[in-house]
């Protein structure tokens, strides 16, 4: 049985906490940090007032005591944590000083974050009653995963403070909704583990272009933003997440659902004729079986988008100009590649006489209010089907399943990039094998390298798995030089940049697949552990990658250490270190 225990504690003590790792977010029900900039102003205003603020619930994390789930208060929370550490000015346009706060000053000097310069500042008796603000903190202890859902579920219902989607993804925790959440991250760009730090949390928010926090997620270069099916706004509202529940059931449960809210709100309600419907619908369709065949199918589309001149599909469905979204006709034409390619067994052969077919696409279907309605819905789908139909061509089964399952999409390669800005431990990036210089050649030490970094990953415990880039690089300075060397233009994804390794091949005269088999025998012949050797050689593919080429080097969870020889090899941080000393290689046994 739960226990509540009302907590007051200071901003101080707080700050501690978070900057401790005790803070944690949980994305199963939590949204993003959404609010605006006057909303986080104002609230530093009510502190430095002493006016009271709302209260904050957390809930004790049972396989960690003493650290904290945030359950309501995530927005408070990070607004006040990040105004300390200089996030963004009060109203008057003073940032905090951190001067008369060694504790956040000496994270800044350790680079926990970066300081920002202001032009003002607020004085030491400011500062000391922001830190010594009390929070009207409540904990529970106790509580079992579905109290804590419970309790966040009745407070959103009583505050309405959700957008629709929000509250049903927030409201019932299954396999749909999970399914529906881990598609939506990966196309927006923000895919991390389910529980994060609460500092982790700007790295997975996304930043409107008219209000910048300093956000890793860019709404314009989002998927949904960047292609015109939905405004930025929209993405704050979890819109894109609708979408993907509206595709989903439609595809999943076999049969075309109304769109609307009415429909939605029964698929999302526990225990309904609709939901009961769908979840064993979902059973025997398989949740990774679908991911695959979704993403591959947006990835078609993309390519589609590419061919030729470069065209946002917003541009390609409208004849007009406009900036009105279309999430119901985006949703039409990947329910029709779907059928085309999964039921049908035809994959695209012509993207040039596919992008005929999908121009002028919204004034060739309906497009009104009756549009929604099952019937008119399979009209559209169908209509699209022979407008694009052309472009398609039949395929055996044998030839279909490894170009849709199990395989890296160009989503796949942009979420794997944009979660090693969180997860250093688990993922390396290189830039590619050869040395970057005109002419330069494969560099000798490389192999040896990524072997090492493999064993290293690898040893980060039983349940960790990890992925090397190839192709991919965090530094400005390769990008450009990538771009003088062999005349590429590097794309930027979050704050990697992929410079990819056909440059290379090229450079050496290869075919890429001879330029993967590189890779391929240095760490075949390396004296990687067996065990794990063996599943990354299984586990390295390729992805074309805007005709850029990326190797994935994927490291399954291992059962026992890994060596290189006699040699032990660990992740500190995002730097792969030899383990020098008895106790080190110990511990990183223990792991096992």
């Amino acid at each position: 049985m739960a226990e509540l225990v009302s907590q007051p504690t200071s901003v101080q003590s707080v700050y501690s906490w978070y900057r401790e790792d005790k803070l944690y977010v949980n994305r199963r029900y939590q949204r993003k940090l959404v609010w605006t900039l006057e909303e986080k102003q104002k609230l530093i205003e009510s502190i430095l007032r002493k006016y009271p603020i709302p209260a904050i619930l957390v809930a004790e994390k049972e396989d960690k005591p003493g650290t904290y789930e945030i359950i309501d208060g995530l927005q408070r929370l990070h607004a006040i944590l990040s105004f300390i550490e200089t996030a963004f000015p009060t109203l008057d346009n003073r940032h905090f000083a951190l001067e008369y706060f060694p504790t956040a000053k000496g994270r800044a000097d350790e680079g926990a974050f970066v300081p920002t310069a202001g032009v003002a500042y607020l004085m030491p008796r400011e500062v000391s009653t922001i830190l010594d603000y009390s929070l009207a903190l409540s904990v529970m202890r106790n509580s079992t995963e579905a109290e804590v859902n419970d309790v966040f579920d009745r407070i959103n219902t009583y505050g309405h403070r959700l957008s629709d989607q929000e509250r049903r993804q927030a409201g019932v925790q299954d396999v749909f909704s999970t399914m529906v959440r881990e598609i939506s991250c990966a196309l927006r760009g923000d895919v991390s583990l389910t529980v994060l730090l609460l500092y982790q949390m700007p790295s997975i928010s996304v930043d409107l272009p008219m209000s910048r926090h300093g956000y890793q997620v860019h709404a314009d270069e989002v998927f949904w933003v960047n292609q015109g099916i939905l405004r930025s706004t929209d993405l704050r509202d979890s819109m894109d997440e609708q979408c993907i529940a509206d595709i989903a059931a439609c595809i999943v449960g076999g049969q075309l659902i109304e769109r609307s809210k009415d429909a939605l709100d029964e698929i999302y309600s526990a225990g309904s004729a609709e939901s009961e419907r769908i979840l064993a619908a979902l059973d025997v369709y398989g949740s990774h079986k679908f991911c695959d065949e979704l993403k591959f199918c947006v990835d078609e589309l993309l390519k589609v988008c590419a061919d030729g001149h470069k065209d946002k599909l917003r541009d390609i469905v409208f004849t007009k100009r406009t900036t009105n979204p279309f999430p119901s006709v985006f949703a039409n034409v990947i329910i029709a590649f779907h059928e085309i390619t999964i039921k049908e067994g035809r994959v695209i052969s012509d993207y040039a006489a596919v992008k005929k077919g999908l121009s002028g696409l919204s004034e060739r279907i309906g497009t009104g209010q009756k549009a929604t309605a099952v019937e008119e819905r399979r009209k559209n789908i169908n209509t699209i089907k022979g407008l694009v139909g052309t472009g398609f061509v039949s395929i055996s089964r044998d030839k279909l399943q490894p170009k849709v399952y199990a395989n890296h999409t160009a989503i796949d390669i942009e979420s794997i990039i944009r979660r090693s800005e969180i997860e250093l431990g688990g993922y390396e990036l290189k830039q590619g094998l050869c040395k970057l210089e005109k002419g330069g050649k494969l560099d000798p030490g490389i192999i040896e390298k990524i072997v090492k970094t493999i064993c290293a990953i690898a040893n980060n415990g039983p349940v960790s798995y990890g992925k090397l880039l190839v192709g991919v690089t965090d530094k400005d300075a390769d990008a450009e030089r990538a771009r003088e060397v062999d005349k590429v233009d590097p794309m930027k994804v979050g704050k990697r940049f992929v410079v990819g390794v056909n440059r290379e091949a090229k450079r050496l005269g290869l075919s890429v697949d001879k330029y993967i088999t590189i890779l391929k025998d240095g760490v075949r012949k390396s004296k990687l552990s067996s065990h794990v050797r063996d599943a990354v050689l299984s586990n390295m593919k390729f992805n074309a990658f805007y005709g850029l080429g990326v190797i994935v080097v994927e490291i399954p969870a291992q059962k026992e250490l890994s060596y290189v020889g006699d040699e032990v090899y660990w992740r500190n941080g995002d730097s792969t270190e030899l383990a020098t000393t008895p106790k080190r290689i110990a511990e990183l046994a223990k792991r096992f």
